[in-house]
């Protein structure tokens, strides 16, 4: 069985500065700290729940990102999965969800995995629209919410589901895409013997930028080289990549900015409320 896990490198966005943003409204993702998105995490485990419980399974980690988001290919193996690719080009940049959907569509369909998970959304856009949006493009069915895996074969896949009124089983038949709820089990930890074994892994992206021969180590041990796929190798239109592509356009973007600055003292009585909501609207605490 293939399974595919798509996996994103995400801003930290416990740390947004005034510099988080570009000019056209874009994330300046170079000037954030890049981390592993939280629900992709729980994807992963969840995928490798899967290969634990069936035989010849195995999983592919697909991330779309800069060179530097191989780190979450790095990741991702040292975990239990078993390959990664990177899916990079500067034709993706500026991407909203329906072309990053698009684009990741087009490179899981050079594997035809049996079944996908992805994590329900990522914290630089909380969104939660890639994983249906791709599920939409692939023609698969989708569950949506996943918190535990209940049961697994090579015909269908048994989930429960939590949403905000209680908790659902559903069943789906394969081949079928999951997103993962943060409430899911988080991700097991690093397998030491798998770090020491696949630390020198790199895309060829990387070896250039860090100016190292890595031929004669890839040359021995080919499992160490990441592939990088472009948007050629996908055979995706470039009318539907980037910005061109991408429907979602940033008209504004303010800067709100919480500090103290004096404090006061309110009754229960309705005026101080009334005063207090007023307060906070303008000042853009809520609403």
């Amino acid at each position: 069985m293939k399974i595919v896990v798509l996996a994103k490198q995400v801003p930290d966005t416990r740390n947004v500065g005034k510099d988080a943003m570009k000019a056209d409204g874009t994330v300046n993702r170079a000037a954030l700290p890049a981390i592993f998105n939280p629900d992709d995490l729980c994807a992963l485990e969840m995928a490798l729940e899967t290969k634990d419980r069936l035989k010849n399974a195995e999983v592919y980690v697909i991330t779309m990102g800069p060179s530097r988001a191989a780190e979450i290919i790095r990741e991702s193996i040292y975990r239990g999965a078993d390959r990664g690719f990177l899916l990079t080009d500067r034709k993706f940049a500026g991407s909203d969800t329906l072309a990053t959907s698009y684009a990741i569509s087009q490179a899981v369909k050079q594997w035809q995995p049996d079944l996908i998970f992805c994590g329900l959304q990522a914290i630089d856009g909380d969104t939660a629209q890639v994983g249906p949006q791709t599920a939409e493009k692939l023609t698969f069915p989708q569950i949506t919410y996943a918190e535990k895996l209940v049961d697994i074969n090579d015909k269908n896949i048994v989930v429960k589901r939590r949403l905000e009124r209680g908790v659902e089983t559903v069943k789906a038949t394969l081949p079928a895409l999951v997103t993962v709820h943060g409430s899911a089990p988080a991700c097991r930890a690093r397998n030491a013997k798998r770090v020491m074994q696949y630390k020198h892994a790199r895309t060829a992206s990387e070896m250039q930028e860090e100016n190292r021969d890595y031929t004669d180590l890839i040359t021995e041990r080919p499992y160490l080289l990441i592939e990088e796929w472009s948007a050629d190798f996908v055979k995706a239109d470039d009318s539907f990549l980037g910005l061109t592509g991408s429907p979602t356009k940033v008209k504004k973007i303010d800067n709100v900015v919480l500090a103290q600055k004096e404090n006061k003292i309110l009754t229960c009585s309705d005026p101080d409320v009334e005063q207090l909501m007023v307060e906070l609207l303008e000042s853009r605490v809520i609403g």
